[in-house]
């Protein structure tokens, strides 16, 4: 009985586990207005490198970046995935500086880079 009531518990977890989503509390932050800020972005993208202080938005997206990037963002919600579209085509195409810093902390050997090759050549096709 113990054995079952353990394995039944252990199958909730999964589940469970399974349909976890990250957090919309920061949902409705205006990603054009940070875009469009040099100061802005910058303060981002510092936070996330771990050279400058961080918003309570930029610390849980520093948290479950690494994350993100393994799972395919399994664990974001449709309006988040349309939104690190977003991020990422603008930091590709008009600041690839940026790009670049934030690739040189969250893929050092280039293994994201290749996972999501398809989906950077078809930004880089929006450029042209």
């Amino acid at each position: 009985m113990f054995k079952l009531l353990s394995i039944s518990f252990v199958i909730v977890a999964v589940v469970f586990a399974a349909d976890e989503k990250y957090t919309t509390k920061y949902d409705n932050i205006n990603l054009k207005d940070i875009l469009e800020s040099d100061r802005l972005l910058n303060n981002y993208v510092n936070c996330l490198k771990g050279t400058g202080k961080c918003t309570p938005d930029g610390s849980e997206l520093k948290r479950v970046l690494p994350e993100a990037l393994e799972t395919g963002c399994a664990k974001c919600h449709e309006n988040q995935k349309e939104g690190a579209r977003e991020v990422i085509t603008f930091l590709i195409n008009k600041k690839p500086e940026l790009w670049n810093k934030l690739k040189e902390q969250y893929d050092p050997t280039g293994i994201y880079t290749e996972k999501y090759k398809k989906e950077y050549e078809e930004v880089l096709e929006k450029k042209n």
